[in-house]
């Protein structure tokens, strides 16, 4: 006789905290990710050695540290319904967790000289561990997801050689966020839709949601080709045209979405939310190569990295504790206010640098916006996430 993945959850007698990837690693992540900007911004103004705590510490530990903690709770937590297959649950997940950890530890000490080496350990383990997943459950539908992963931990090493090649550290950083980016397109494409759809029908609301057609490939494709050539060269023609017409894409497909329809429901509003940000910020990238005296560079990093990346994180975390916990599907105030100050803090980092002579203020605020979402996250669902699985309550 098979059992089901929840069964096989349940079953589980160990600390809850180990019972599924998605409890140790977003509560981890969350926290590390509302220290970090911080600690950042105490460098900038002085406070700390801002020799190590630089912008490339600050961009490397949000990019490899942050969202390779939610990837891996997100995934360690989807593959198991995808396949069928056994969750990683009790000591090898507490094992993932712990080199995790190790890689955040030896990045905060100036002058380790194995960080690199202990750091880049985790997502390679990681990949291998998913791809055995992957392979063993002749999942091949979300092969590209592995390959993905394989692409964000090579990316990772690359971001390590700074000291040898800067140029080649950058070139890390940026496939790294396009391989991020193309994750969001890619999982928030099935998910964004697939969660309007089902709260519509509940609402019994017509006509639903766009079924997946040609456009989503065609969209997809353009975005991965625009950041794929962003990625190589930042600057080139061709890549701010791209990314322009990825970001107008992208757009309509949201649209065809109709997430405006979900207003009463900010746990599947705030998903359409983190997919603006993405159209968003492949807009204003693509803008930025194309006319650079109008729209600042930053602006669309951010709008991808601070909007579409902290929403669409935050996003899934909270929806998914939710419904892995047992808990109603339903947004309260409490976690309406994360997505409030997480909304916040992407509009006025994005502002910012259209705002010089307010900079550092603008980034101050930001930087306490977003420490507020992600350390108010920890506060609401360090509970949720500690505990074993409730029945849900009406």
């Amino acid at each position: 006789m098979t059992t089901t993945t929840a069964e096989r959850y349940r079953a589980y007698q160990g600390h809850p905290l180990f019972s599924m990837g998605f409890r140790p690693f977003f509560l981890l992540a969350t926290l590390w990710a509302a220290l970090v900007v911080p600690i950042w911004v105490a460098a900038f103004a002085g406070w700390m050695p801002i020799e190590h705590f630089n912008r490339d510490w600050h961009a490397h530990e949000m990019l490899f540290g942050y969202l390779s903690g939610v990837i891996a709770g997100f995934l360690l937590t989807a593959v198991p319904n995808w396949t069928g297959r056994l969750p990683v649950a009790g000591a090898p997940l507490m094992a993932l967790v712990l080199l995790w950890c190790a890689g955040r530890a030896a990045m905060l000490i100036p002058g380790f000289a194995a960080a690199p080496i202990v750091d880049s350990a985790f997502l390679f383990v990681f990949a291998a561990v998913i791809g055995r997943e992957i392979i063993a459950g002749s999942n091949i539908r979300n092969a590209p997801v592995l390959l993905l992963l394989t692409v964000l931990a090579s990316a990772n090493l690359l971001s390590h050689l700074r000291g040898a090649d800067p140029e080649l550290a950058l070139l890390g950083e940026r496939i790294g966020i396009a391989v991020v980016a193309t994750l969001v397109a890619l999982i928030g494409g099935r998910l964004v839709p697939s969660f309007t759809r089902n709260w519509m029908a509940k609402q019994k609301l017509l006509p639903e949601p766009a079924s997946p057609s040609r456009f989503d490939a065609v969209t997809l494709a353009i975005g991965a080709i625009g950041l794929t050539i962003w990625a190589v060269s930042p600057t080139l023609y061709a890549a701010g045209l791209a990314l322009t017409l990825a970001g107008a894409l992208h757009f309509l497909r949201l649209a065809r979405w109709q997430g405006w329809r979900t207003s009463k429901e900010p746990l599947v509003l705030v998903l359409h939310l983190g997919y603006f940000w993405l159209a968003l910020g492949l807009l204003l990238q693509g803008l930025a190569i194309l006319a650079p005296s109008v729209v600042p560079a930053a602006s669309g990093l951010h709008a991808i990295t601070a909007g579409a990346f902290g929403v669409m994180t935050l996003a899934v975390m909270t929806r998914a504790s939710l419904g892995h916990t047992g808990q109603p599907l339903a947004a309260t105030p409490r976690i309406g206010a994360i997505y409030v100050l997480v909304n916040l803090a992407a509009l006025v980092r994005v502002a910012a640098p259209f705002l010089p002579e307010h900079y550092t203020v603008l980034l101050a605020l930001s930087a306490a916006l977003w420490s507020g979402a992600f350390g108010w996250f920890v506060f609401v669902y360090a509970p949720l996430l500690l505990r074993r699985r409730q029945a849900a309550t009406a």
